[in-house]
């Protein structure tokens, strides 16, 4: 895949164990912090009215932080990082991370491939009188570029290539990630009513999606379990109400049930055939905790007549440079059986260039033999992947470069040792650059 031209990223860039942690506050069990407090978000004084910002601030209060869509994150994660420009009664944030990666995914399905990942973001917020704010968002992607097969990803599946459904591999981001406008109204101290959507938006479904999480920040591949709990982050049609306050928020989605098709570079056509509702509970600063369900209309294309009911919950911890979550999903198809997903994910920086990161995901799949002449043909498998890794940071000014990696292995039934092999593993090596951290 090509790298996006340097006008491209100064346009605009984006992306933009918690029993560890809870240990340290369980009686008899308090333990020092392995490394000091993590260093306060950047200070961009020089460039705007920091008061002004944060009064224009969409999600944040003390006990949350803005995650993709309407989704809400531990404030301890300290919302997110870009550069905030003011132009007049307007914020301006860019925000943007561009990945170089090389994976090789072992075993006899496993592939190797060298890969860009791309993400920039733009958003521009204002004030409406004393007690409302507007904000405008778009997030694009050359992801792309790399084809319509995207990159390998051992054991994950979803949507589909030249019309054929891609199993072992991650579909590549579509160039238009998020259209979306929202506007907040307070109605008393610390609560709002909100509306939320536009052409490219995400509906209130779920957790904050994977590369918006920062207990994933450096674990670059998609997880294997994406289709059970963010696959809707970008969807075509998307209209989102709720109300908000300092411990909760309560919100509900209309929504184009349908996963975005193979062709990458344009808009598919919005439709609201799908809803979604979701709570989400942030008693302090260091916990976000959700749960989510809906129905989705024909999600897949591989999977023609048949609608999903689609339920979430998670787990977010955030503290002293940790971010961790635990989550579960089930996809309910009607007609056809039910498959759950459990995935746990941390990132901890334990000092200023040094951070360790993991993941554990355990998925029950029937997609992994598309071929309906084949013996194990919509067979369900429960597959286990663990991954963990180090990137070392290098702070640059307003953005950091990380250099890492990570290895996988994988725990399965013996049916599947034939196509996998018995013990397959991957790696993954990564330079990431991001603006605004």
């Amino acid at each position: 895949m090509t790298m996006p031209a340097p006008r491209m990223l100064a346009l605009a860039g984006a992306l933009m164990l918690p029993m560890a942690a809870a240990a340290q506050d369980m009686p008899g069990m308090k333990m020092d912090p392995p490394a000091p407090e993590q260093d306060p978000p950047q200070d961009h004084s020089a460039h705007h009215d920091m008061a002004g910002m944060q009064s224009m601030d969409m999600a944040e209060s003390a006990n949350a932080s803005p995650g993709s869509g309407t989704a809400l994150l531990p404030g301890a994660e300290g919302g997110m990082r870009g550069i905030h420009i003011p132009a007049g009664d307007w914020m301006v944030m860019v925000h943007g991370a561009l990945t170089g990666v090389y994976t090789d995914q072992g075993g006899p399905r496993g592939e190797d491939m060298a890969f860009v990942e791309s993400m920039a973001m733009l958003s521009a917020s204002r004030n409406l009188g004393d007690s409302a704010r507007l904000e405008f968002r778009t997030m694009m992607s050359l992801e792309p570029a790399m084809g319509q097969s995207g990159y390998p990803n051992l054991f994950a599946s979803g949507e589909t290539a030249h019309g054929q459904p891609l199993v072992d591999r991650q579909h590549p981001h579509d160039l238009f990630m998020e259209l979306s406008a929202r506007v907040d109204v307070d109605i008393a101290k610390d609560t709002s009513l909100f509306v939320y959507g536009g052409p490219v938006a995400e509906p209130a479904l779920g957790p904050s999606a994977f590369m918006h999480r920062r207990s994933a920040r450096y674990l670059v591949l998609s997880p294997i379990s994406h289709h059970w709990f963010d696959s809707t982050h970008i969807t075509y049609g998307v209209v989102t109400a709720g109300v908000k306050a300092s411990a909760f928020q309560i919100e509900g989605s209309a929504f184009n049930g349908r996963e975005p098709d193979e062709r990458r570079w344009n808009i598919d056509t919005p439709r609201f055939d799908s809803w979604s509702v979701r709570a989400t509970w942030t008693p302090t600063p260091n916990w976000a905790v959700q749960v989510s369900t809906g129905r989705l209309q024909e999600p897949e294309a591989t999977h023609p007549g048949e609608d999903e009911r689609r339920t979430t919950a998670s787990v977010h911890y955030a503290r002293k440079g940790l971010a961790a979550m635990i989550a579960f999903a089930a996809k309910d198809r009607v007609p056809g059986e039910t498959l759950t997903a459990w995935t746990g994910e941390a990132t901890w920086d334990l000092s200023r260039h040094h951070s360790i990161f993991g993941r554990v995901e355990n998925v029950a799949n029937d997609e992994l033999f598309p071929d309906h002449a084949a013996p194990l043909h919509d067979v369900k498998f429960r597959v286990t992947r663990f991954e963990g890794g180090y990137a070392y940071r290098i702070p640059l000014g307003e953005a950091e470069l990380a250099l890492g990696g990570s290895l996988a292995a994988y725990a399965k039934p013996a049916a599947l040792d034939a196509a996998y092999g018995k013990s397959p593993l991957s790696y993954t090596l990564f330079a990431r650059w991001a603006l605004g951290q």
